[in-house]
């Protein structure tokens, strides 16, 4: 059985007395993509510097690594790499320099263990260039670089996409499903860009007003809320609608059906000679179970 990479239990934070996180408990095993996602003012923030020991906890415990934070910070925090908000770069110095400064932070940083970093962001034909001639894609890459450098085994990114373009956050993404993947690391995702954390997170945590109103793997989350409807695409949607008076988009059909009802419906059209070239199940997108378990509370 995996142990868990980061463990949070019951964890409380007050700020002059009014409870901002109250008694939440996730974890997150090697490899998984936490996506940490909430309205503005739910706590997500906060709650990652409680695990980095920015701020102290009020009640409850975290552990890293089996290690708890509070009892011993300096072997919690020994592989774990972070950016909240933005990277610190120096603008002046080539992305190398940065990394060779970071380095300076940790024992046993070889050059070989920079190159390979390098690598792995896919800076190589960049990374001697100065970072104010990088893009902002490049730019998050290098700070993850800079967060990896160590080898961290729990990488806790906050909002890695920000202010990007399409390129630069298909980037980012590919890079942190490549990080999970090849390197093993747990990542925790803090986002308000839903689309982003459906394409790349495996497990999803939703906070509200400082508690957890859902936790699962992503893909139950969106079939929980799911409309109970099916997508058929056929050759005559308007025989199909007055067969079975269903909604009509395109040249397909909206169904709403359980499953077990969907091997008669597709007996029933057949047999009226409706070709089918495609019967999917319409699962709910990140946003609408988002907005279903928030009560209708949006990210802005």
């Amino acid at each position: 059985m995996e142990t868990d990479v980061l463990s949070c239990e019951g964890i409380y934070k007050n700020i002059h007395r009014k409870p901002i996180i109250k008694g939440i408990s996730f974890n997150i095993k090697q490899g998984e993509i936490l996506g940490f996602i909430g309205p503005n003012g739910a706590g997500k923030t906060t709650t990652i510097k409680l695990i980095i020991g920015l701020q102290k906890l009020s009640k409850g415990t975290i552990k890293i690594n089996g290690f708890n934070v509070e009892d011993n910070f300096e072997k919690a925090i020994e592989k774990v790499g972070t950016i909240v908000e933005n990277p610190d770069l120096y603008m002046y110095l080539s992305g190398y320099d940065n990394l060779k400064l970071v380095s300076n932070l940790y024992k046993g940083i070889t050059k070989s263990r920079i190159d390979e970093v390098v690598k792995l962001v896919g800076l190589e034909n960049r990374i001697k260039d100065k970072v104010s001639k990088y893009s902002l894609g490049m730019r998050q890459r290098l700070g993850i670089a800079q967060a990896i450098l160590h080898k961290p085994n729990l990488l806790i990114l906050d909002e890695p996409t920000n202010g990007l373009d399409p390129e630069g956050m298909k980037q980012v993404r590919e890079l942190i499903a490549k990080l999970a993947k090849e390197e093993k690391m747990a990542v925790m995702i803090s986002s308000h860009n839903l689309a982003e954390i459906e394409n790349v997170c495996n497990k999803i945590c939703i906070l509200q007003n400082g508690e957890i109103v859902e936790q699962s793997n992503l893909e139950d989350i969106k079939k929980e809320v799911s409309k109970g409807e099916y997508v058929v695409e056929v050759d005559n949607p308007q025989k199909v609608k007055e067969i079975l008076n269903c909604e009509i988009q395109g040249e397909k059909a909206l169904i709403k059906a359980t499953r077990d009802e969907i091997p008669e419906i597709i007996s029933k059209l057949v047999k009226n000679n409706i070709r089918l070239y495609s019967v999917t199940e319409n699962i709910s997108s990140l946003e609408e179970a988002f907005l279903k378990k928030t009560g209708g509370n949006k990210i802005e």
